[in-house]
This record gives structure tokens, C-alpha cells and sequence, in this order.
């Protein structure tokens, strides 16, 4: 139960049960066309698409180096440890870097960022649609018509590794120049591909982009990309596995998968807080994909994470940076269902009833039960 790599449906196991075949020929360039195609889907774009054998934070990256040069200024909103991310990325590289975080389980304000904009230009505006550390999902569109009005020209970049399928993104309708996701969360795929869409403006940021690359440069995947090719050998088993995964999504709808996300982070939520247990993001910004919950006073979250562990075979997440020991957190997107997640609920409160947790024993699975 944790936010990624999540658990892998038995059609893409089964689908990358393939043969390794010429990743030049003609029937994987057809894969390859197929998969990109169906990513357009998922990101609502009719924008180019590149996929990378890397993490989503080669992904991250991506977006960087293709985009940016030394010296760049740029505007980080940085509600959590992948925020902290692209700030680590972007200061690799040379740009400087306006780092505006956030308290821990809120999202990025768009007051806040208007008041940043209009310090002066920027070259870039970075954040999450989703942030994984502390389960709380941002405004993507209020945040992008924010930096429309004051910075048109401003290139906004979204790390949407642990957010796409699980929440809405309007890549083209909400105008966002780069987008970034991985093939282990929603697409319900293992760890190992990243995918990133480049708008026109992004192109043309890539013209004048100073930062050194090879591996990840875009001019050397458009060289290949309509043929069905990728710069470096691809992953041909995750690439089969990506086609059924898309495919089972196309199958489900857009709205549907998005409704399941949603009804398995209400399902959860409403568990913890008929437990008394504390949440760490309110309710308006609460993250589809993940759940970051308080353990009961005198628990340590690693310690709810190793016993979990142990005694359930139930993995949970740690907390990250700041939040290391203080929470621990619940994944409930891809490939999970309601009753994946009420076992969960059950293996923890017999945990913490055994810890002497004062709590009432099977509060949490009757809150869930009532919303099947």
C-alpha cells in the first residue's frame, strides 16, 4: 500500500511476457507509435511526447536541461520532498533559484506565487500536480492561469509523476509547456519509463537552452520519435507493459479511473478520522494518489511501517525529509481496490490496538464498509 511502484495487473505482467523483437524493426516501431499515441491520450495533449528509459526524476531532469541554461531564474513552488527536488535540479544546473515553500500538507498558494511573479521575470515557473511526500494535490489550473496573466511568456513545468490518471490534467487546454509522469504509478506499470510532453513554447526554449545534455536531449529523440524510435535502446518489456496498461485505462475512461482515485482516497480518509487519527492535508487539497496520516500519540511512524511489515506483510510509506518518523502514508492509486485498502485499515488498527492505541477497535473498517 504505498504510493509507488504500485501492484501490476496480471494483463501487463502478461503483456510484457514478450519476446524481445528489433527495437528498430517495424513491429516495435508500431508498439512504440501505439504507446505515444495513448499517452497523448492521458495527458490530454496533442503536444509531442517522449519516452525515457529513466525515473520520474530523470523525467524531472528532462525538463530541466532541455529548457533552462545557467544563470535562468526560476520559481520553485515547493510543497514537499519532490519540490525540494526540482530546487536540487534546477541549482545543479546553474539557474537560480527562487525556492517558495510551503508549509508541509498545504498547497501552493496562487496569491503566493502572484506576489513572486511580480518581483520580476522568470524563465520558469516548477511544481507538482501531485506531491507524493505529503499527499496533497495543487491547483494545476488555477496555479498556470496565474502565471499566464502576469508571465505569459514564462514556461511552466509540471511533475506529474504521481498525479497523472490519478487526478484531471489539461495539458493543452490549461497550457502547461512541460509535463512529466512515470510508468509506476497509475499506468500501473514497473518503475523505469518517464514520459514528457513539450509544448511549441517549450521548443522553443530548447533553442537557446544552455544546459549541457546527451542522454536527455530532446533533439535527438525528435530524430527518432516518428519513426517509432527512442535515441537509446528502449525497455521493450516495460514498453509492452505500458501499451496494456494505457489500454486497460482507454477501457475504464478517463472520468471512471478518476472517480476510483477519488473514492479510494475518501474511502481511506474516512477510516482514519472515524479512528481519531490526524491527517496532514485538509480535505480540499487531499491527494487522490496517496494518504499522509499522524500514527496515534507515542507511535512512531517507522515503527507503525516495520510492524505493519512484519506482522501483516503490509508495506506502508515512510515520511520524507522533515516528516521522517513523524507520519506514515497509504498509497491507493493504480492497480488498487476498495478492499485492498480496508485490509489495510483492518491489519492497522489491530496493530494499534495492540500497541494500546486508544482508539475504537474497528471504527475505521465500518467508516470504509459504509461507503462501498
Amino acid at each position: 500500500m504505498i504510493p509507488g511502484p504500485t501492484p501490476i495487473p496480471t494483463r501487463v505482467l502478461a503483456a510484457m511476457n514478450h519476446d524481445m523483437i528489433g527495437h528498430r524493426g517495424p513491429l516495435f516501431s508500431a508498439v512504440m507509435k501505439e504507446v505515444m499515441e495513448d499517452l497523448k491520450w492521458a495527458y490530454e495533449t496533442k503536444n509531442d511526447i517522449f519516452i525515457y528509459p529513466s525515473s520520474g526524476t530523470g523525467g524531472m531532469e528532462v525538463a530541466v536541461v532541455n529548457t533552462l541554461s545557467p544563470l535562468d531564474k526560476v520559481i520553485v513552488l515547493n510543497i514537499g520532498n519532490f519540490g525540494a527536488r526540482f530546487v536540487k535540479i534546477c541549482k545543479a544546473y546553474g539557474c537560480e533559484v527562487n525556492d517558495v515553500k510551503f508549509e508541509r500538507g498545504k498547497p501552493a498558494d496562487p496569491k503566493v506565487l502572484e506576489a513572486e511573479l511580480k518581483k520580476g521575470p522568470v524563465k520558469a515557473v516548477l511544481f507538482q500536480q501531485n506531491e507524493t511526500s505529503t499527499g496533497v494535490l495543487n491547483d494545476v489550473e488555477a496555479l498556470a492561469k496565474t502565471v499566464r496573466r502576469l508571465q505569459p511568456e514564462a514556461l511552466i513545468i509540471v511533475d506529474a509523476v504521481s498525479g497523472m490518471m490519478a487526478a484531471p490534467l489539461k495539458t493543452d487546454e490549461w497550457d502547461l509547456d512541460v509535463v512529466v509522469s512515470g510508468s509506476q504509478k497509475a499506468f500501473m506499470v514497473p518503475p523505469g519509463i518517464a514520459a514528457v510532453s513539450i509544448s511549441a513554447r517549450a521548443w522553443k526554449a530548447y533553442e537557446s537552452s544552455k544546459c549541457p545534455k546527451h542522454y536527455w536531449d530532446w533533439g535527438l529523440m525528435k530524430e527518432q520519435a516518428p519513426k517509432g524510435h527512442t535515441y537509446t535502446t528502449p525497455p521493450e518489456s516495460l514498453i509492452f507493459g505500458m501499451r496494456e496498461g494505457l489500454k486497460m485505462l482507454k477501457e475504464e475512461g478517463r472520468e471512471n479511473v478518476f472517480a476510483r482515485h477519488r473514492h479510494n482516497r475518501d474511502l481511506v480518509r474516512a477510516a482514519c478520522k472515524a479512528l481519531g487519527l490526524k491527517l496532514l492535508a485538509d480535505d480540499a487539497c487531499a491527494s487522490p494518489a496517496v494518504t499522509a496520516i499522524f500514527p496515534p500519540e507515542g507511535i512512531d511512524g517507522e515503527e507503525v511501517r516495520k510492524l505493519m511489515r512484519d506482522e501483516f506483510n503490509v508495506e506502508v510509506a515512510p515520511g520524507q525529509s522533515e516528516l521522517k518518523g513523524k507520519i506514515f502514508r497509504i498509497g491507493h492509486l493504480g492497480y488498487v481496490e476498495a478492499l485492498d485498502l480496508i485490509g489495510a485499515i483492518a491489519a492497522l488498527e489491530v496493530l494499534f490496538k495492540r500497541l494500546g492505541a486508544k482508539l475504537e477497535f474497528g471504527a475505521g473498517v465500518r467508516a470504509a464498509m459504509e461507503l462501498l
